[in-house]
């Protein structure tokens, strides 16, 4: 998949007003009709203009494509780098009408709100927290970019400050959602809903999948060898963990339950790593002279080699 240069597409600078936005689509737009034109290729035209105008025109999408564009060029084999659009806001919209790459960008369970016309817009927001507050729950003050049309016609982003509880046992990709935080309605309709969809912070120790989570363990291969009792970090708290002797470096223990908690709660893996400790001095290697000579050891023995 290749980076779309939206502003290329609608031959606007990267700086343009709304309105001059608005224009040059319209322009475009009567240039490529397929009712009309007399262009090759007039109904692909007119549906990348159509697609470029719906990002270009949202100040809520522009400002999220504009600094995600700073780091592509057009023509450029593009994959939406992990959690680009964390802390922006968008309300809601249908991406299965254009290509994969608004799909990509804009897709991820933001649909129209349903009701009446005069009820707010929902808005939707992916929020980064830490694993050890799905563990506890928490309040925490949650800062998103909110885009809008400054006097100028420019789009700027203002930041907006919630102050969030994060439920017990929330799993990444869940959503929060906060009553009445979305657009205002019209007249007595009911505003919006915002809807926080959650992801775990990159963790110096832990990974998650669902309710389990998964934790390399560093491990002396005496360890490994003899069996050991010994004490794993989790996001709860430390506990006693028992390694069986003739452990393998790779294997992997499950400790029951203490993954993140829920009706049903997760394990926590262990996957031991082998750390083979350095020979630096006469007495360290000898100590491995007298293994290899001892042991007879081959690792590489059912490889035939």
């Amino acid at each position: 998949m290749q980076y779309k240069d939206y502003y290329k597409t609608l031959g606007v600078d990267q700086d343009a007003t709304q309105d001059q936005i608005k224009q040059a689509y319209r322009r475009l737009a009567r240039k490529y009709h397929p009712d009309v034109s007399k262009e090759k290729d007039a109904e692909e035209q007119f549906k990348a203009v159509g697609e470029a105008y719906e990002v270009l025109k949202d100040p809520e999408k522009r400002a999220a494509y504009d600094q995600l564009g700073n780091q592509w060029q057009a023509g450029q084999e593009f994959h939406p780098p992990p959690n680009w659009d964390a802390g922006f806001e968008f309300s809601g919209d249908d991406a299965s009408v254009f290509s994969d790459f608004f799909e990509s960008l804009f897709g991820r369970a933001r649909r129209p709100s349903s009701g009446f016309a005069a009820h707010g817009r929902d808005h939707h927001a992916k929020v980064m927290i830490d694993l050890e507050d799905a563990y506890t729950g928490a309040t925490r003050q949650i800062s998103l970019n909110v885009p809008y049309v400054d006097e100028t016609g420019h789009v700027r982003t203002r930041e907006r400050t919630l102050n969030v509880r994060i439920p017990k046992g929330v799993q990444q990709g869940q959503q929060v959602r906060l009553s009445g935080q979305g657009d205002p309605g019209v007249g007595q309709g009911k505003a919006g809903d915002l809807y926080l969809e959650i992801e775990f912070r990159p963790h110096a120790l832990y990974r998650a999948k669902g309710r389990d989570v998964y934790l390399d363990l560093p491990v002396a291969p005496w360890e490994l060898a003899l069996g050991a009792q010994v004490r794993v970090p989790t996001p709860a708290g430390k506990v006693e963990m028992s390694i069986p002797a003739s452990s393998q470096s790779g294997s992997k223990l499950r400790l029951a339950g203490k993954g993140i908690p829920g009706k049903t709660s997760g394990d926590l893996y262990v996957i031991l790593q082998c750390v083979v400790p350095p020979a630096k001095t006469d007495q360290e290697r000898q100590i491995y002279e007298d293994m290899e000579r001892e042991m007879a050891f081959n690792p590489r023995q059912r490889l035939n080699v």
